[in-house]
């Protein structure tokens, strides 16, 4: 099935980490909390879970498939599933290009995450021994291109620093550490959380259904961004998922697995509500107000609970695990892709695509201030356009091409697809959600396509 010698994982539990890794993200412990706050919290949660279920696993299974089948990344994997004279794998570069850009933004991002960390940890944010403007440090941080261009370019390094030791010892290894420390300290957060005077309040409107609260903001807005979240959540539609398929033997069928992921990130998703709802409840804040939740309100709830230096030091950490998981993840794809498609060595291509996203990072980070003034349609900053490209574009069409490759007869087929998902130990996917398959599902994506051209 593998075509040359490939490292693989130590352990299934490595596979299971580093996937979920992949797929747990910032949009998990930052993005979810809000877009939950701003749809009514409840009912929200409510859509998000079924819409994962019918979209986000089928979807995973699709490019597990395709990548354990192939034994190869986007571009030869789609080379060798395809019949003679198809065309397919040219979506295989632009997964390859989607992963550059993802990683062009995302390691800005992660950076933030990583400088908030070192500022609760070293205590800039009380200054003899009174509260520092939290609103206006975010702020200051991206008018500051020396400060945000040094965290982003350690991102960068730190990530393929990892990877210069391999998928097992370097990979596996980091990623298995960070995982079961996220979830350490998710745990420890949401205790800490509901300890907190109100923050019942914040539970019940986080978790429990209110649909007076729901049809006030729109229902079908509700639903409209739950489909969304539940779908990008998993990262899937770029090859990033797909490439770990690729390092997997046969023991276990890849419904189960995907459900395995799918939950680790749901756990991670609903644990970051449970830390975040509670505390904006309790200190009286708005838990709609959108991204500003994450750098500025947030570090000011930290810094006015009792030890908050403390409970801002760990909530930082989770933050740049999170980050970090999905950097390495993606960095892996983008490293062992090129090593399949142009025949190079792993540390060739670790040492090339480090240069390059070191460099091709800078306009993001410049883009706040010495390049602030430009522009794209919608008047995006560099980020957003960044952004734009890969969430809305890239992604959901994605997702789309290879549902249609791996259940249509134009493609790989759905019979071939239905095999290797079923090949192994555990559960099974039915053959009966065939035409589920080939008409639901690519109907449910094109209408998040829709959604994210109004973006």
């Amino acid at each position: 099935m593998i075509e040359g010698k490939r490292e693989s994982f130590g352990s299934r539990l490595g596979f299971i980490l580093v996937s979920a890794g992949c797929a747990i993200g910032i949009g998990n412990v930052w993005k979810f909390p809000y877009v939950a706050g701003q749809n009514g919290g409840g009912v929200f949660v409510l859509f998000y879970l079924l819409f994962l279920v019918v979209m986000g696993i089928p979807v995973m299974t699709m490019e597990l498939a395709m990548g354990r089948r192939s034994g190869l990344t986007m571009v030869k994997g789609y080379k060798k599933l395809e019949k003679s004279g198809q065309k397919w794998h040219i979506h295989g570069w632009v997964c390859l290009a989607g992963c550059y850009i993802l990683m062009m933004y995302y390691t800005t991002v992660s950076g933030w995450m990583m400088d908030y960390f070192a500022r609760f940890a070293t205590g800039r944010f009380i200054n003899n021994e009174s509260v520092v403007d939290v609103s206006s440090s975010f702020e200051n941080l991206l008018a500051d291109p020396l400060e945000m261009g040094i965290f982003t370019v350690l991102t960068v390094l730190f990530g393929f620093g990892v990877l210069s030791f391999g998928v097992k010892n370097g990979l596996e290894k980091v990623n298995k550490f960070m995982m079961i420390g996220l979830l350490t300290l998710l745990a420890v957060l949401a205790v800490n959380s509901l300890r907190l005077e109100g923050a019942m309040e914040g539970l019940k409107f986080f978790l429990f259904p209110n649909w007076e609260r729901a049809m006030n903001v729109g229902l079908g807005k509700v639903i409209s961004s739950a489909m969304n979240q539940a779908f990008f959540t998993l990262s899937i539609g770029m090859g990033s998922i797909e490439v770990f398929g690729s390092y997997m033997d046969n023991k276990k069928r890849l419904t189960g697995e995907s459900i395995t992921i799918a939950a680790l990130d749901t756990i991670v998703a609903i644990m970051s509500g449970i830390i975040i709802f509670p505390a904006c409840f309790a200190y009286g804040v708005e838990p709609a107000q959108g991204p500003s939740l994450i750098f500025a309100t947030l570090p000011e709830i930290f810094i006015n609970m009792p030890f908050g230096r403390l409970w801002g030091t760990l909530f930082f950490i989770l933050m740049t695990f999170a980050s970090f998981s999905t950097v390495t993840a993606v960095f892996e794809n983008i490293v062992i892709s090129v090593v399949d498609t142009f025949g190079i060595k792993r540390t060739t291509s670790v040492i090339i695509n480090c240069i390059f996203l070191v460099v091709s990072s800078i306009p993001c980070v410049l883009g706040f201030n010495v390049l602030k003034n430009m522009t794209f349609f919608g008047n995006k900053n560099v980020l957003d356009f960044e952004d734009y490209l890969v969430s809305n574009l890239i992604l959901p069409t994605g997702a789309l091409v290879m549902v249609l490759f791996c259940v249509t007869g134009f493609g790989w087929g759905f019979d071939n697809y239905l095999k290797e998902v079923n090949t192994g130990e555990g559960i099974k996917m039915p053959s009966a959600l065939k035409y589920f398959y080939r008409i639901v599902l690519p109907v449910l994506i094109f209408i998040i396509i829709i959604n994210g051209l109004k973006g």
